[in-house]
């Protein structure tokens, strides 16, 4: 069943079903009526006043479709790389305990290095034993009881970390994608709004200029909160990259200076 339903794939799908509910709704609630309530009293002062100026509205700005899919997405990808980060910092917290038990200086024989294991194992909940830092001094260990060799326990801690750099970037991909997606959304309300005023062009050359407007409102909001949710999500995103890098390099210098460098054959 783990195999069938990975934890972080529900996370996955949860996390844009409560997103996508979640703002909807207060879209539904708040910020479509907000916005044609600000119009409806705007443009009225507007009639009163030919020379005053109708102030943005952040409820404006944000009310239409496209937007409402930028913020459902920008949620989804936070939640996401929440998970991640969370993992990781489980991860890290395991550098600053002393896994292999043994007095500083002191040799790792075989004996020694097969009741490591042992502790490890018993020691350790099975979901603790698949974190990078347990996998990779495990590894090292069997190569070593394997091959008594302390080069060959040296390789196997490099291949289990580059393994894991390359799995933690190949499932950052859903979240370049949701990068990628969003100012796209943008770019379709920009189109879908410079359409909308084309259409209307017969009734602003009558003197209507308010559909124009509209459609022109639409086709720059969409690209502005676009570009600005994109512009916050690569931050958290290269953040996160870092942590994760971080972490793959703490723990191979971990091995190293607590298992490795120890080893006797």
């Amino acid at each position: 069943m783990r195999r069938l339903f990975p934890t972080e794939l529900v996370f996955q799908v949860f996390a844009l079903l409560a997103s996508f509910i979640l703002v909807h709704g207060y879209y539904v609630a708040v910020v479509r009526p907000s916005a044609e309530a600000y119009q409806l009293s705007e443009r009225a002062k507007a009639s009163l006043d030919p020379s005053y100026e109708i102030p943005q509205s952040i409820f404006v700005i944000l009310r239409d479709y496209e937007q409402e899919a930028c913020v459902v997405l920008m949620f989804w990808a936070l939640a996401i790389l929440g998970y991640k980060a969370v993992t990781a910092r489980r991860q890290r917290r395991q550098l600053d305990f002393d896994l292999v038990g043994l007095p500083e200086g002191t040799p790792v024989t075989l004996d020694s290095a097969q009741k490591i294991s042992s502790l490890i194992r018993e020691r350790l909940p099975a979901a603790e034993q698949g974190y990078l830092l347990p996998r990779a001094i495990l590894a090292a260990i069997d190569r070593f009881a394997a091959t008594r060799s302390v080069q060959d326990a040296s390789s196997v801690v490099h291949t289990v970390c580059d393994a894991e750099a390359g799995r933690m970037d190949s499932d950052l991909s859903i979240i370049r994608y949701i990068a990628w997606a969003i100012p796209s959304l943008g770019f379709i309300g920009t189109v879908r709004g410079i359409g909308g005023a084309l259409t209307q062009i017969n009734k602003a050359i009558a003197g209507d200029t308010a559909g124009v407007v509209d459609a022109l409102g639409t086709a720059f909001n969409s690209t502005l909160v676009a570009l600005l949710i994109s512009m916050v999500l690569m931050f958290v995103i290269h953040h996160l990259q870092t942590a994760q890098e971080q972490l793959v390099l703490d723990t191979r210098r971990y091995c190293d200076d607590w298992l490795v460098r120890r080893l006797q054959a």
